[in-house]
């Protein structure tokens, strides 16, 4: 675990109807979901409460890139949530690819007997945990962190 930061942090999957949520443990052990919160004007503010609840590191944010890791529809989508999460909390956002996160989410279900259409209201964490897992994996691996920090909004001079 060299180079690993210890302390929880919150992976966010960001979708146009649900935001799934998962956390992992300060020692990164293990990503777990924590809930699906609905699209709407009040998703950064329930975001804002499980942060307080479970004091995060960072918010791992995904990023929705295509195969070839171009901008889609969705990327700057999440680019402002992203950004506005950390406004409105403090607490540091990391963008990471999310390629195939939503897809291994849905494979992980299947297999484990759920169709997609039972599946629809906890795919988004468990695409979450896939994504918060990755993360963790990669700085463990390496000693860095994976993904790019969302600049802090200048402070007015």
């Amino acid at each position: 675990m060299t180079g690993f930061r210890r302390g929880v942090r919150l992976g966010v999957d960001v979708g146009k109807a649900r935001v799934g949520v998962a956390r992992c443990d300060p020692d990164g052990m293990l990503a777990v979901p924590v809930e699906t919160v609905p699209r709407s004007e009040t998703s950064l503010a329930r975001l804002a409460e499980i942060a307080k609840e479970y004091e995060p590191l960072e918010f791992v944010v995904g990023l929705p890139v295509n195969m070839q890791g171009a901008d889609t529809p969705s990327t700057s989508d999440a680019r402002e949530f992203a950004a506005a999460l950390q406004r409105l909390t403090s607490v540091p956002v990391r963008m990471v690819d999310e390629r195939l996160s939503t897809v291994s989410a849905h494979a992980a279900l299947r297999s484990s007997g759920r169709t997609q259409r039972n599946s629809r209201s906890i795919v988004d964490q468990v695409a979450a945990v896939v994504l918060l897992q990755h993360a963790i994996d990669t700085e463990k691996s390496t000693g860095s962190p994976a993904g790019s920090v969302v600049p802090t909004p200048e402070e007015p001079t």
